[in-house]
């Protein structure tokens, strides 16, 4: 007499495993990090003539400029160059806010489900000696 012994496994892989989904992940960190530098020296009234300072203010001045004007900047010294830049805080928040979107959309369409069968049939004689044989 032969007996048959199904087995079925079934389980999502790779969203977090995407390598596209980290590298989108590093760009939008990188950019946020760029904007975070700029609310960090306008904050602590950074010299705007330093070759650095002027980098990281002409890569982020578009995506600010987008939201100047809103609010108007709140100046932390009378003496010094140094504001709170509220448009740079908008635009990190928009920023993270279309990340997560994109990241999340990114999740829900990645993910793949696999379905493994084993059957596992025994004979007489293999109930005998123990020793199943498999088939995939």
């Amino acid at each position: 007499m032969e007996q048959r012994v199904k087995q079925t496994e079934t389980r999502d892989i790779g969203p977090e495993y995407s390598p596209a989904k980290r590298i989108v992940g590093v760009v939008f960190a990188v950019i946020e990090t760029i904007l975070a530098l700029r609310l960090f020296f306008k904050l602590f009234g950074a010299n705007p003539d330093n070759g650095f300072i002027r980098l990281i203010y002409g890569i982020t001045k578009y995506p600010v400029n987008i939201f100047k004007g809103i609010f108007e900047e709140i100046s932390i010294s009378a003496s010094s160059n140094a504001v709170f830049e509220i448009s740079t805080l908008i635009t990190i928040i928009l920023v993270a806010l279309i990340a997560w979107l994109v990241l999340t959309v990114m999740t829900r369409s990645e993910g793949k489900r696999v379905k493994k069968t084993e059957v596992t049939e025994m004979t007489d004689q293999q109930n005998a000696n123990d020793e199943p044989r498999n088939r995939v």
